[in-house]
């Protein structure tokens, strides 16, 4: 902490390709329904990078970015009911205000709020900095139980709600052949809850050496194939023609295309991924497949659930982490992570 006790670091997005450390006045409730978290750990997140290469038109220049961190309750909105000043907590992407068509139905992505959806660290300040303002926290934040870790809990609100909603919505079976196309951090997180479904067979489809080591050397009974032997191995090992279910968490230029290649008639292609440009949807080609899609932004409603399971042992993302890193060092962590060197698979970052 600076010196003024008013005044903060954050991570700011000043233009497009340029994120600096500035000091920044100390959040205040703007709201009754508000909470001031005081930031214990977080983390880069890949959509930071995509709001520094300009791929997310509706974040605001000047906003402090993260938006995937725990820490401690400082200050609650009279309105608050579920967290106290004290509380350790995560905290979620998304805001929503329970109350709207899309929250009543699950669909928090899409509150109709002003602020509603993806905002933290986006439209509004997040959490790359020593404070963070929380709207509507009674949705927003959980409380870590106390046997808990920060470094346990660190991925909840984001990268790891991303994969149990990403299984939830695929409609697994335990039948079914699931093919993940990424083992990045979401595409580990994915597969961390695409394990929980129990299907037949799971196959990571992944470019990076390091990467496929670490899904070889932690999830053993996961296959690991590379890009240019995907739709091959799809082809001689599943009996149906294809995946039943594909999961696109990679992103890159040819990947949702191998997706729904690589799936079978019939099948489901859940796309993950947030892409840097536009895809190409070629119906002719598909036309006979049948194929259904299911794509979108996190609905980031389910980290009660996704606690009890961390506390339960059923889910470990602590392997995750492999760099830390002060705030005050924050630019030397994002060139690490943008450029996937020494391994990186994710950074904590401390205050």
């Amino acid at each position: 902490m600076t010196k003024n006790t008013k005044v903060m670091l954050a991570y700011t997005y000043i233009s497009h390709g340029k994120f600096e450390l500035i000091d920044k006045p100390k959040p205040e409730l703007q709201s009754p329904r508000d909470a001031i978290v005081r930031i214990t750990l977080g983390s880069i997140c890949t959509s930071d990078l995509h709001i520094k290469h300009g791929s997310v038109p509706r974040a605001v220049p000047g906003i402090t970015v993260g938006h995937e961190m725990v820490g401690v309750v400082e200050e609650v909105g009279s309105e608050v009911r579920s967290v106290k000043a004290g509380d350790r907590v995560t905290v979620n992407v998304e805001t929503f205000c329970g109350e709207c068509f899309f929250c009543k139905n699950g669909f928090v992505n899409n509150c109709t709020d002003p602020n509603g959806g993806w905002a933290l660290g986006c439209r509004i300040d997040g959490g790359q900095a020593e404070y963070v303002r929380v709207p509507y926290a009674d949705q927003g934040l959980n409380r870590i139980p106390d046997s808990m870790s920060d470094e346990q809990a660190l991925f909840v609100g984001d990268v790891l709600a991303t994969g149990f909603w990403a299984a939830r919505i695929s409609e697994i079976k335990p039948d079914d052949t699931v093919l993940i196309i990424g083992a990045g951090p979401t595409g580990i997180c994915t597969l961390l809850c695409v394990m929980l479904k129990q299907p037949k067979h799971i196959i990571v489809c992944e470019k990076s050496p390091e990467r496929a080591r670490f899904v070889r050397e932690h999830y053993p009974s996961v296959e690991v194939v590379a890009p240019e032997d995907c739709a091959a191995t799809m082809r001689q090992k599943c009996e149906r023609g294809g995946a039943d279910v594909v999961l696109e968490v990679a992103g890159a230029e040819d990947t949702f295309r191998l997706a729904w290649e690589c799936a079978r008639p019939n099948a489901i292609v859940t796309v993950v991924a947030l892409y840097d440009k536009p895809q190409m949807l070629p119906l002719p080609e598909m036309y006979g497949k049948n194929l259904t899609f299911k794509t979108g932004g996190v609905d980031g409603c389910d980290c009660a659930e996704i606690l009890s399971l961390i506390e339960a042992g059923k889910i470990d993302t602590t392997p995750l982490i492999t760099h830390r890193y002060k705030l005050a060092d924050i630019a030397e962590a994002y060139h690490l992570f943008e450029n996937k060197l020494d391994g990186v698979i994710k950074v904590a970052v401390e205050p």
